[in-house]
């Protein structure tokens, strides 16, 4: 209850958390199922929360990959992102113009621009567009 009351978790993630403090599979299953009966665990509100945080930072194909990574199963993931009003080209550019705001001005610092954005999981055909023809700022 103590992790649960600071952030939501996945139950994957929480179910490893108690392992490694000593419970056995089992012990960690039954609580974990018990916390889940009474509302306290649910892993479509922890994808909920982790796509509005993520969200105008990230790329939908990052938050997927993200919550996928922390357990949560397929079908939660396409609820949570289809739930969320979420537009990768939007988020890019607000994202681009929060960071940069300006067009590269040499091969190095487009370099920068394309790797920054990459890591964020933009795809690069969007990137190279949003680069050729920035939005005025």
């Amino acid at each position: 209850m103590a992790y649960l009351a600071r952030r939501e978790y996945s139950r994957a993630e929480l179910r490893d958390k108690l392992i490694a403090t000593g419970a056995t599979r089992d012990e960690a299953d039954v609580v974990l199922d018990e916390i889940t009966r009474l509302g306290y665990l649910s892993d479509s509100r922890f994808a909920n929360a982790l796509v509005r945080q993520k969200s105008g930072t990230m790329s939908t194909r990052a938050i997927s990959s993200s919550l996928k990574a922390k357990g949560v199963p397929d079908d939660v993931v396409s609820e949570a992102i289809a739930g969320s009003e979420v537009d990768d080209h939007d988020a890019m550019v607000a994202l681009w113009s929060r960071k940069f705001g300006a067009p590269p001005a040499n091969e190095r610092e487009k370099a920068r621009q394309v790797r920054f954005l990459q890591s964020r999981g933009f795809a690069l055909s969007a990137i190279f567009k949003l680069l050729r023809d920035p939005p005025s700022t």
